[in-house]
């Protein structure tokens, strides 16, 4: 390895999560080595370990003696300029036979699943291996064992919580529609009740804002297993981002390859949302299917389909699950986007007149049913319960308590640029299309920035006069707002009628 050595210089490129490595394409280890474009290598720096895609430079931004690094990889190897990395051919992967086999059509056995999971985790798939395993596996072409055994393989690779009590309650949405950001006030009441709570959640797949986009406005949520273990036997729950934990850790990764591509197929939902409930140390857990002809789940066929499979390898795997279908025809809340769906969530918290009906009673739909399902309250009587804690306050004071243990409560920022759409006719509210709805907020901005997103200011079966305000475009910068607003001279998410739809 001696011999193949070179000295780093930092270009500060961000190529996101992905590890890439920049050589000269006349540097004597790629003429060694016979390393091409694209070709996986193993970079070393003292004990750390990398594997990483090969870019070649054919320009004199690098010496032949040179290597750079993109910034996931300096910060893997905890890199300094001038440095001397190694570079060497990568390990060989045998479970990328396994993976074509899938691609090809073939079930796959355990033990593949768990050598194709552990080598995501490690790392040693790049993205594009991940892209054509997420896509072999989608469209149904997973069995109930093949989702079992990808499931238990991803909860092996990573750490696992024993809290030493039980029960411990969990609640999952598997998302699809906008605003429905019901865990955070979940959370609070279940945990004001006693229960223990400890939440884990991933930041936005497809939708302008997850869970830990939302918390991040309001309180740190990247906490490490300690962090969050004294935050949960201090106040009963958490609310952090699952990505900074090692529960699951190859979902994380996955997680990050779906998003680009838009995929999220049953199998791989089921294990992602499973395996991060068993590795928390979950017992009982609550998971919200909406459904509607623009949710993620579009009829009660298909969501029949998916609470089977949920129950089935919830089963399998020892964990207590109830599955509620709730209404999709429409977003929840008024806000969309990270910032705007956490001052919804604070609303609701401190019993603000104008905060969002639906919002709430969703939250106490969800909290009820875990009291009860959990043993905190009497078969009937969760509801209303959850209706007490959240009116006293209860359910407030432990949110702010929560906030506080994870590193302190802020309040969620207000966009630099605010525009409203109006309506062009009078009419009644007919239709929302929730996936245009979710385009439209990301087109603004969402979630990368945290206050960019839109406010919806009706409902479905609302009548609305001529230049009514129907919602307002929130973004930081004039560029996403332009975009925003181009999408809509050609895509409308919301239908006016003539009258009521039934």
């Amino acid at each position: 390895m001696n011999g193949h050595r070179l000295r780093l210089r930092q270009l500060g490129i961000d190529t996101h999560h992905e590890h890439v490595i920049y050589m000269h394409r006349d540097c004597h280890v790629c003429r060694a080595e016979g390393f091409e474009a694209q070709t996986r290598v193993e970079v070393s720096l003292g004990e750390r370990r990398i594997i990483a895609t090969l870019n070649v430079v054919h320009s004199e931004l690098l010496a032949i003696g040179e290597a750079s690094l993109s910034t996931s990889a300096w910060c893997a190897l905890n890199a300094a300029p001038d440095d001397r990395v190694g570079v060497a051919h990568a390990p060989t992967l045998d479970s990328l036979s396994a993976m074509r086999s899938k691609v090809y059509g073939h079930r796959l056995g355990a033990a593949a699943l768990e050598a194709i999971v552990a080598d995501v985790a490690a790392g040693r798939y790049a993205d594009l291996h991940i892209a054509a395993f997420l896509s072999a596996c989608a469209g149904g072409r997973m069995d109930l064992q093949e989702t079992i055994d990808l499931t238990r393989a991803m909860v092996k690779v990573g750490d696992r919580i024993d809290w030493g009590r039980a029960p411990i309650a969990d609640k999952h949405c598997v998302g699809g529609l906008p605003g429905n950001r019901t865990t955070p006030i979940v959370v609070a009441i279940v945990a004001a009740a006693g229960l223990t709570m400890p939440k884990t959640s991933s930041r936005a797949i497809t939708s302008p804002a997850g869970t830990a986009d939302v918390m991040e406005t309001l309180t740190r949520v990247d906490l490490d297993l300690a962090s969050m273990r004294r935050v949960v036997e201090r106040e009963g729950g958490c609310l952090v981002w699952g990505g900074a934990l090692t529960l699951s850790p190859a979902d994380d990764i996955l997680i990050r390859v779906e998003r680009p591509l838009d995929l999220d197929s049953d199998a791989q939902l089921v294990a992602s949302v499973l395996s991060k409930k068993i590795a928390a140390g979950a017992s009982h857990a609550v998971i919200d299917i909406p459904v509607g002809p623009s949710a993620k789940v579009r009829s009660e066929q298909d969501a029949q389909r998916l609470e089977l499979l949920l129950q089935q390898v919830a089963s399998a795997l020892d964990l207590q699950l109830r599955v509620l279908r709730t209404d999709g025809s429409q977003p929840v809340g008024h806000g969309v986007g990270p910032a705007l769906e956490a001052h919804d969530v604070l609303a609701v918290l401190r019993g603000i007149d104008a905060a969002p009906t639906d919002l709430r009673q969703r939250a106490l739909v969800l909290a009820g049913e875990l009291l009860e399902f959990c043993g905190h309250s009497p078969p009937g009587l969760g509801r209303a319960r959850a209706g007490l804690l959240l009116e006293s306050g209860a359910a407030w004071a432990k949110f702010q308590a929560i906030c506080e243990a994870q590193g302190g409560l802020r309040e969620p920022g207000l966009a630099l640029l605010c525009e409203p759409v109006l309506a062009e006719r009078d009419g009644y509210v007919a239709a929302m299309d929730s996936r245009r709805l979710a385009r439209v907020a990301k087109l603004a901005g969402a979630p990368g920035s945290a206050n960019a997103g839109l406010a919806l200011h009706v409902r479905l079966g609302d009548w609305v006069q001529r230049g009514a305000p129907l919602f307002t475009l929130h973004a930081q910068a004039p560029g996403e707002l332009a975009y925003a607003k181009q999408y809509l001279t050609t895509h409308s998410f919301l239908t006016l009628g003539e009258e009521v739809t039934p």
